[in-house]
């Protein structure tokens, strides 16, 4: 069990703080959930706390610290973001001119699409973009700009504007807006942009420059269940650094987002910092990443009329979760290395929250005791998004999904088959969906686009229906 530490600004911590009591919360939740290894921290007061527990590695035994180093995943996001309302701040960017004007080489499938697509879409996930293209464009500098050659012609979700549909490849595109208008890769840019100005000494964006530090492996189930280490550190490319490649202790995630409840710290003024918090969408899905809304990089809560903002990032069996309660100014960082790291969050972030900022998470996403009587003939067919079918109909008078992963992403995992669960006349819940999905039940949810198109919501992405 590690110690815990804090940092100390101008600020005391209230005598009712005890940091051994939230160690032990998170030694005991974290081995009940079977996660090998975890690091937290927080801001209160003005004051961040930092606490770990467990191992980096089940190979090597490898404690977990305060000062280990995880992979964020898509919490990178939100870093990416404040680089770019940097360049709005200067005048150097339109949110709202589309970015063929930035970046003439940007191109979609849809010659129209792509003609009206802005950064302000991109930033909120209303481009349409579909949410992955995977292709590796190498170690050197022009990875990003080779990629955004490279998606020339990528599919689209939806059209424009039409509804919320996550996308890593529009942050990519950002990241290189980013590059062209500073002149700096974007790993550097955010060095010099973000890190060094925030004092972040343990954040970085290349797998290299984890070596000086403890550095956590990810972990994923074995034949027999238990969690092992991944085979790999690292599966993504360079390229995927804007959407999905930061390092960082929990420590600096949360330093990161006190600057933005200090009303930007120096890195952004604080007339950015509220507009990146407003809300750019609804988002239909309010389970799968506990998501109320989108704003222009964070993901949007409603805690019961308190407003909150923050991210989810996964990457090689380690996943990460950022909360912020700016009225209370707190914000919560929790990082982890496999297990069940959703069902940790929810069993510790409801504690800690309630504490430090008298906040009540919902329950964990599930069909009620007594689920409604629900027609699922409205939304039966065919439903298609790059790389993926989804199957909706009935199996013995259940309502059932089958999720297949075709295309590009053919072998990805086997075809999943579930029953769903109602919630509502557009809300289900997905069971026996197997180890591709880390919750007890996987939210189905439907929806009708603006333009008329009904689509089916899985995993925060938007398939249209094709058949």
């Amino acid at each position: 069990m590690s110690q815990p530490t804090a940092t100390t600004p101008a600020t005391t911590p209230a005598p009712s703080l005890d940091l051994d009591h939230w160690q032990r919360r998170l030694d005991t939740l974290r081995a009940a959930h079977d996660v090998p290894g975890a690091s937290l921290a927080f801001v209160v007061g003005g004051e961040v706390h930092e606490l770990a527990s467990g191992v980096l590695s089940r190979a090597t035994g490898v404690e977990a610290t305060p000062d280990s180093v995880f992979q964020l995943g898509s919490i990178a996001k939100v870093y990416t973001a404040a680089l770019v309302m940097q360049l709005v701040e200067s005048g150097e960017l339109d949110l709202d001119v589309p970015v063929v004007k930035v970046l003439p080489e940007f191109a979609t499938v849809d010659p129209a699409a792509t003609e009206v697509i802005t950064p302000r879409m991109l930033l909120s996930h209303t481009s349409g973009l579909t949410c992955d293209f995977h292709i590796d464009t190498g170690r050197g500098d022009d990875a990003i700009a080779r990629y955004v050659e490279a998606a020339k012609g990528v599919a689209m979700d939806c059209p424009p504007g039409t509804a919320v549909s996550y996308s890593g490849i529009g942050y990519v595109v950002l990241g290189r807006i980013v590059e062209v208008l500073t002149g700096l890769t974007w790993d550097q840019a955010l060095k010099e942009r973000v890190f060094a100005p925030l004092g972040l000494t343990h954040s970085m964006t290349l797998p290299e420059e984890a070596l000086p530090f403890r550095a956590a492996m990810g972990h994923m189930a074995g034949e027999d269940g238990t969690q092992i280490p991944a085979p790999v550190w690292d599966l993504m490319p360079r390229a995927a650094g804007p959407g999905a490649r930061v390092l960082a202790t929990a420590g600096d995630v949360v330093r990161y987002a006190k600057a933005h409840l200090d009303g930007g710290a120096g890195i952004l003024r604080p007339e950015t910092v509220t507009a990146m918090q407003n809300r750019e969408t609804d988002v239909p899905d309010k389970w799968t990443v506990s998501a109320d809304g989108w704003g222009l990089g964070w993901t949007l809560y409603d805690w019961d009329g308190v407003p909150g903002y923050g991210h989810d990032g996964a990457a090689t069996g380690q996943y990460a979760f950022l909360r912020v309660v700016p009225t209370e100014g707190v914000a919560v960082a929790l990082l982890t290395n496999g297990g069940a790291s959703r069902l940790l969050y929810a069993d510790l972030l409801r504690e800690l929250l309630a504490e430090l900022a008298g906040i009540t998470l919902p329950a964990p996403f599930a069909p009620p005791a007594e689920p409604p009587t629900v027609d699922i003939t409205p939304w039966t067919g065919t439903y298609k998004r790059e790389g993926v079918v989804i199957t909706i109909g009935e199996r013995n008078s259940t309502p059932h999904l089958t999720y297949a992963f075709v295309d590009g992403m053919v072998g990805y995992s086997p075809d999943l088959e579930m029953e769903l669960v109602p919630l509502s006349e557009t809300v289900f819940a997905g069971a026996g969906g197997g180890a591709s999905f880390a919750e007890d039940w996987m939210p189905v949810v439907f929806a009708t686009l603006s333009d008329g198109t009904r689509c089916a919501y899985i995993g925060m992405r938007a398939a249209p229906k094709v058949a």
